[in-house]
């Protein structure tokens, strides 16, 4: 194993770049790295595993021969260069080749989460002015609802139930086309992928992805997450999602390793699936960890000492999932963090030597260089908090360029501002602090909530804790937390006190919740993130509403 200081003082991107890709980045195209050229026979690119016990296998050759057929019926469409081509579809074979296809002709493939409803596929289908929308008999019923919705390709259930009139079927119109169809060549700058941000403190905005991330894609699966040839690889993320299609399609299949396709992600599935495949290598998020935890010593033993890596993403990593998974599963979960705009740039990483403690977010992956700012830019050192932000001249890997069609606040001189509070350790890593707008301020005290929130989930009552500032005239603010309780427990006021006792005594006196409210459920983007905003707002609200009531009384 390389050690951190060797792969970042040795880095260099042509090198990197010349390593990961069978083109160049003057000529390249997204479908032939991750698909024609690992087509040699009987090599395999997905291991997919159907909710009803159905289960295939498909090769490279199968997904290349298929993607030129339906990237020559986009043609016929009208479909070219830099057009956008849409996926609702859930995880199987028919989003594959629609993603090689898009990519073969030099369009651009913009996922669709399938939990999105009518609204929020409007906003970004009409956002992105995709030309063609590639759905599935369960999702079709959604857009119905989209006021001008594109040209629609339909996988139809059995005997294309599900099929609307004047919709396109996928399999028939695959059967009509040629399987030759010439790659398109582009610059590593042209775009391959359009995302929408999360949504996580605002509306959710555009962005392109340009062929040059693949490099930074394939290099985080080979650093971070440690894929190796022999392993047996399952992202858990949803690839309508960011980390699911950058790191559960794009960076493994670049390397040409198969994948494994399941969805939904649950307790019953994730025993199933890692057993009949021997899955070794898992990636996927806290809150699909949080529900393994919650399944005991039954997960546990069914599960225990077969997985050699696991990753995490997508929001910070309790300290008590970590010691979850060592103590019960032997095996150790690092963090990783990025960015729907960044790809992953802060890593605990696997496959590369360096400390690694609890509670840190990790250290910059190679070919970042990662810096922390003061509210006046200025760079800051050990253990002041301030915002993370990429040097971008000093960033060869950074591929964010902006939003489409908007401005951005986040680029300030030669820096990409995260939004996202952290700090140096003496050794080098960076701990995640919080959003920026999620730290609270509290008698003249900075409390991240994530510290606070782990502390909660160390006890046995808690499941899930959400903690905000609440608007309070003698403090600033106080903390509050919302929390989910396990089934076993009541929401009582001698347990809320137990909880705030609990978290005095790891934490600190200024640190611990003086409000703790019992929920059923927090509120989530659809990929799972905690928006902390929308219980923030809620107090907010509710401390005007209060203070007006005052006034008038």
């Amino acid at each position: 194993m390389r050690d951190y200081l060797s792969a970042t003082e040795q880095f260099n991107y042509q090198h990197t770049v010349d390593t990961a890709l069978s083109g160049t980045l003057e000529a390249l195209n997204a479908c032939v790295e991750c698909c024609d050229r690992h087509a040699l026979p009987g090599r395999i690119a997905l291991f997919w595993e159907g909710r009803d016990g159905a289960s295939a296998t498909y090769t490279f050759s199968d997904l290349q021969d298929k993607a030129a057929r339906f990237a020559n019926f986009l043609l016929a469409q009208g479909v070219q260069k830099g057009d956008k081509v849409a996926g609702l579809l859930p995880r199987n074979i028919e989003l594959l080749i629609t993603v090689f296809a898009t990519w073969r002709i030099g369009a651009v493939y913009q996922p669709l989460f399938t939990a999105f409803g009518p609204k929020a596929l409007e906003h970004r289908l009409n956002s992105s002015g995709a030309k063609v929308v590639v759905t599935d008999a369960v999702n079709r019923p959604k857009l119905a609802e989209v006021a001008d919705c594109p040209t629609l390709v339909t996988v139809g259930g059995a005997k294309g139930q599900g099929i609307v009139r004047g919709d396109f079927s996928f399999w028939a119109e695959l059967a009509n086309y040629s399987n030759v169809c010439e790659p398109v060549l582009l610059t590593g700058e042209d775009p391959f992928l359009l995302m929408f941000t999360s949504g996580t403190t605002g509306p959710s905005k555009a962005l392109s992805v340009p062929l040059k991330a693949i490099v930074a894609f394939q290099s985080y699966t080979r650093d971070a997450v440690d894929l190796r040839p022999e392993d047996a690889f399952w992202n858990v993320a949803d690839p309508g999602w960011a980390y699911g299609i950058y790191f559960g399609v794009t960076g493994p299949m670049s390397m040409g390793h198969p994948i494994t396709f399941y969805g939904p992600f649950t307790l019953e599935s994730t025993c199933r699936v890692i057993n009949k495949y021997g899955i070794t290598n898992l990636t996927g998020s806290p809150t699909a960890y949080r529900l393994l935890i919650a399944g005991g010593d039954e997960f546990a033993k069914s599960i225990k000492g077969k997985l050699r890596i696991v990753s995490s993403a997508g929001e910070p990593l309790n300290p008590e999932v970590i010691r979850w998974f060592a103590d019960n599963l032997d095996v150790v979960i690092h963090d990783h963090y990025g960015q729907t705009e960044l790809g992953m740039v802060l890593c605990n990483h696997h496959g590369i030597e360096h400390p690694v403690h609890v509670g840190a977010a990790g250290f910059a992956s190679p070919g970042h260089r990662i810096v922390v700012l003061d509210d006046q830019y200025n760079e800051l050192g050990v253990g002041q908090p301030g915002i993370l932000a990429i040097d971008r001249p000093e960033s060869p890997m950074c591929w964010f360029g902006g939003y489409e069609g908007a401005p951005t606040k986040a680029f300030v001189g030669d820096y990409y501002l995260s939004g996202d509070t952290v700090e140096w350790n003496p050794d080098g890593s960076i701990s995640f602090v919080g959003r920026s707008d999620d730290v609270i301020t509290t008698s003249g005290y900075r409390v991240g909530p994530f510290d606070v929130e782990s502390a909660l989930i160390e006890h046995p009552a808690v499941v899930e804790a959400a903690v905000v500032g609440k608007p309070d005239p003698e403090r600033t603010e106080l903390v509050k937390a919302f929390v989910v309780l396990s089934a076993q427990y009541r929401a009582e006021p001698t347990l809320a006190e137990e909880l705030r006792q609990h978290v005095r005594k790891r934490l600190a006196a200024h640190s611990y919740p003086r409000e703790i409210e019992f929920v059923s459920e927090l509120p989530k983007t659809p990929s799972g993130k905690l928006q902390r905003f929308i219980l923030r707002n809620q107090e907010i609200a509710k401390a005007q509403e209060a203070a007006a009531k005052n006034v008038s009384a």
